[in-house]
């Protein structure tokens, strides 16, 4: 039995998610699977050549968890919970071509292909569709350990291509069909920063909102224009200022990139309104959410001056990965980000979780 997941890139609502407001995402064609077969004991055993590790443990020792992340025990729970049942052990070799912790969602993608194994390999499988998988995964990854996190990433993955994804007042995914181009995808080599940006973007994010709607009770992240941001100058710092009219920004390019997303023409001005539309989030990333590196910023203008159409950080931020659309030029682009240091891959948008055997 062999399934495959792709990882994913945020194309619209970075660092929104948490804050209740919808994002657009994309499957990559860079993958992680799991190919592997029954034990005749109850032994998990799995091995994970592209870190040089391995992991088992017995059936019967799910719980409690060994480490904060116990990510195998945890969706072999969740999956219980869910009626499954497991008399023999397995064994597996995971693989993949996804960058590792870099911001394009390896982590999810492999839990999203770990609850899919572990479906079809149960006694009576029970052939979760894709997007009971991604409730699966972000509810062993996030919910079981109490961490912070959307659920843009076990969704993406699971489903595939484009998708837009609301999760207040409750959770809807759209499938969007947009013909999209070429992207260069860039490593940037650097690690992440994750717990130092959420601090700035999400936690800090949080304390402006609720200072405004101390002040102005009216104030809705989801409804308000940019322009009314001005109308609380007496009692946020500059920079709370620009971090709330940043988020602002971000709520409506995502909107115009959803409009432009489903017109179904696409072209030379459709691909120049698509760059431009990413771009300006990066710029609201870089400049106000602070997400960037010196590092990114100069792998971002290198694919731009190398025809890139725009391109931004994707992910957590504070390291890890860029991408410029690049439906032309597209060698010359993954050239010039290799020119600056980056690591690059060209990539189109993929394909949901899958059984490849």
């Amino acid at each position: 039995m062999k399934i495959s997941t792709p990882g994913r890139i945020c194309l619209f609502g970075e660092h929104q998610d948490y804050l209740g407001l919808p994002v657009i995402a994309a499957a990559i064609s860079r993958r992680i699977g799991i190919e592997g077969t029954h034990r005749a004991d109850d032994q998990i055993r799995l091995h994970l050549p592209d870190l040089d590790q391995e992991v088992s443990f017995s059936l019967q020792s799910t719980f409690p968890y060994q480490e904060a992340r116990d990510y195998f025990r945890s969706t072999l729970n969740v999956l219980k919970r869910r009626g499954l049942r497991f008399s023999r052990g397995l064994e597996g070799t995971i693989r993949g071509n996804i960058p590792i912790n870099s911001g394009t969602s390896s982590s999810s993608a492999l839990i999203v292909s770990w609850a899919h194994f572990l479906d079809q390999m149960s006694d009576a499988p029970a052939h979760f569709s894709p997007a009971q998988l991604g409730e699966i995964a972000y509810e062993a990854e996030v919910l079981e350990f109490g961490e912070p996190g959307g659920m843009m990433d076990h969704y993406s993955t699971a489903l595939g291509r484009v998708i837009y994804l609301e999760s207040v007042p409750q959770v809807r995914v759209e499938p969007l069909t947009p013909t999209l181009g070429t992207f260069v995808l860039g490593d940037s080599l650097e690690p992440k920063d994750t717990l130092g940006i959420l601090a700035r973007c999400r936690y800090g994010m949080e304390a402006i909102l609720a200072k405004v709607q101390q002040h102005d009770p009216a104030f809705s992240i989801h409804q308000s224009p940019p322009a009314q941001a001005d109308k609380y100058q007496a009692f946020l710092t500059d920079d709370e200022l620009a971090l709330l009219r940043a988020n602002l920004d971000d709520r409506d390019i995502l909107r115009t990139g959803k409009l432009l997303l489903e017109q179904g023409t696409f072209g030379p001005e459709f691909d120049a309104q698509f760059g431009q539309l990413l771009y300006r989030h990066y710029l609201n990333l870089r400049d106000h959410k602070r997400t960037s590196t010196p590092k990114i910023d100069r792998m971002i203008e290198a694919a731009m001056d190398a025809g890139a159409l725009g391109g931004k950080i994707n992910g957590s931020g504070g390291g890890g990965c860029m991408f410029a659309y690049a439906p032309q030029n597209t060698e010359a682009v993954a050239e010039a980000i290799e020119r600056v240091g980056g690591r690059s891959y060209i990539i189109e948008v993929g394909e949901g979780t899958r059984r490849e055997s």
